[in-house]
């Protein structure tokens, strides 16, 4: 059953457009969805691409939507509340995409006890295989997470966590499609420095990461379960895993999550003094 809500979106940039092209494939109708985004080339593409409206301001967008998806910067987030606060009441659910800003920072410029929903999408959602996490403020109704949960599922997988655990999840899946890319990236090289042709290369390098993680996923073997599945004894395969246990693979990956964890947490105290960087 689709959704009934009317959504706007404060920001429309990649993400934004996942989550708009979720909703149409959802059976939602584009006069429910509505725009605000300060780039007049990027509002004319969304109108244009998806027949969604677009608002002359926020203030507009809140008064005609229901749910209001907060897709701007974590870095400006200190800049766009002071323009809400005229508009805001409880009748309209916020969902934040905004990496790093608590529930609490959300909520605590405005008077009213706004509902507010935290989400952490990634970047697959593009292409409708997202993985999101998602928590609730304090102030949010029952019925707000399953709601958002059922928006998120529409661009791909969708987890229910505590808020604590939200910067973790940024430093895995929030960023985990850079680490992935630059995977595929170096697999592709390596099979350039081996001889093979540079398409043929990046294919199979690609298709190798979507067919090992449609495995893992579908077969729901732990990871070391399938690994050892390919990995005789005396093979290729081992002689490679020595070569990357070697050079510290594992710990740089996870080095990589626990650095963007980090710097997910700077962002979200940057964001509630109003600071930029």
């Amino acid at each position: 059953m689709p959704l009934t809500n009317k959504f706007g979106f404060i920001g429309g940039g990649n993400m934004a457009e996942a989550l708009i092209r979720g909703l149409l494939a959802g059976g939602v109708s584009p006069t429910a969805i509505m725009v605000s985004e300060p780039v007049p080339e990027r509002t004319e593409f969304l109108r244009t691409r998806y027949n969604v409206r677009s608002a002359a301001d926020n203030r507009e967008l809140l008064t005609t939507s229901d749910v209001v998806i907060l897709a701007v910067k974590p870095q400006v987030w200190g800049t766009v509340h002071p323009y809400l606060a005229e508009s805001v009441s409880r009748k309209t659910l916020f969902i934040s995409i905004m990496a790093g800003v608590t529930t609490a920072t959300i909520e605590a410029p405005f008077v009213e006890k706004i509902r507010v929903i935290r989400v952490m999408p990634n970047t697959p959602a593009l292409v409708l295989e997202g993985a999101s996490a998602i928590c609730a403020g304090q102030h949010a109704l029952p019925g707000d997470l399953p709601l958002s949960r059922k928006l998120f599922e529409l661009i791909g997988k969708a987890y229910v966590l505590d808020e604590k655990l939200l910067d973790a999840v940024t430093g895995l899946s929030g960023s985990g499609p850079a680490y992935v890319l630059t995977f595929i990236e170096a697999l592709s090289d390596a099979g350039v420095k081996q001889g093979l042709p540079r398409e043929v290369a990046l294919g199979l390098a690609a298709q190798t990461v979507l067919g090992t993680t449609r495995l893992l996923l579908e077969s729901r073997e732990h990871p070391a379960v399938l690994r050892e599945k390919v990995t005789s004894p005396g093979g290729t395969t081992i002689a490679g895993l020595h070569a990357m246990e070697q050079r510290g693979f594992r710990g740089a990956v996870m080095d990589a999550v626990e650095a963007a964890t980090h710097r997910s947490m700077e962002l979200g105290v940057k964001s509630g003094s109003g600071a930029v960087s």
